[in-house]
């Protein structure tokens, strides 16, 4: 198979003009910047994660998926659609196309929300909340909050829903489609996720449209790289966020002073620092953070 393109964390091959192979990588990757050390066993993680979503999207008719089989313990064969850069060439006839954007849903304030929030770069009205309500760390959304970020530039820039409309080519009908499908594959997780004894804080989704402009659900979602899962006791008696997803590598950085440093390069314009390699020991946890992931979600054994 011919290497068509080598991504933060998982490889595109090419079987034929139809179908594409994806090898998830066990290389880690946060705030846009791979890591330079892997985490044993990850790949194998996300894929298994990955095709076990796909599989209960379609039995639940909630929307059509790319995912056709698993080809080994960290690679599946999925539909290929055609991937246009140029937004200009992306109109709301353009068939068999990856839609390029990528869709996140929240249901608490915790990220990169809150450090907006902090920020006042997003008041709590835009949330859901009342006027003058102090949004706290780790507090329920009153209602989920959608955004769109572009998926094909070098790093992720948030768009309104105009400019979503605009880059993607879709119609009024077409974003409420995808808002609407989001939110009914959130509603999957929460289900099967909170009798396992956990909570789905928030996660991101990304879409395509078929032959027939169907819209389907593709790469990878509900994994502990797209999404962000709290151990639910722990929340719920203690207030404290077990984190359960990349997130606790995320901290480790926000922790060590890595984020701030790299936030004001970005702010400034200034060159971005290189991001550290993880602690031997912070690699053993991240490892058995995905197996167990993988275990909680699904109740199989990884």
């Amino acid at each position: 198979m011919k290497l068509l393109r080598e991504g933060k964390v998982k490889d595109v091959y090419e079987v034929d003009d139809d179908e594409l192979v994806f090898e998830f990588s066990n290389r880690i990757s946060v705030f846009d910047k791979i890591i330079p050390n892997d985490v044993p066993r990850k790949g194998e993680s996300l894929c298994r994660t990955s095709a076990y979503w796909f599989e209960r999207v379609e039995e639940e008719g909630i929307c059509k998926t790319h995912f056709r089989e698993m080809t080994g313990p960290e690679s599946m064969r999925v539909d290929r659609v055609r991937v246009i850069h140029d937004y200009d060439r992306i109109t709301p006839e353009t068939t068999n196309v990856l839609i390029p954007l990528e869709v996140v849903c929240r249901h608490f304030a915790a990220g990169s929300l809150m450090d907006r929030v902090n920020a006042g770069k997003i008041a709590p009205e835009e949330l859901g909340f009342p006027e003058g309500h102090t949004v706290q760390d780790g507090e329920r959304l009153p209602e989920p909050f959608v955004e769109f970020t572009t998926k094909l530039e070098e790093v992720d820039r948030k768009l309104t829903e105009e400019e979503a409309k605009e880059i993607a080519g879709l119609t009024d009908g077409e974003l409420d489609k995808i808002k609407e499908t989001v939110l009914a594959i959130d509603a999957l997780i929460e289900d099967t996720v909170e009798p396992r004894g956990l909570i789905h804080a928030d996660g991101k989704k990304e879409f395509a449209w078929d032959e027939d402009r169907s819209l389907m659900v593709v790469d990878a979602f509900g994994t502990a790289d797209e999404d962000r899962f709290w151990e639910k006791e722990a929340y719920e008696e203690r207030g404290e966020r077990v984190e359960m997803s990349k997130e606790f590598v995320r901290q480790h950085y926000r922790q060590t002073g890595y984020h701030a440093e790299l936030m004001e390069a970005r702010e400034t314009g200034e060159s971005e620092p290189d991001i550290p390699a993880l602690p031997d020991d912070v690699v053993d946890e991240t490892t058995s953070l995905y197996g167990e992931l993988y275990e909680r979600i699904t109740g199989d054994a990884f």
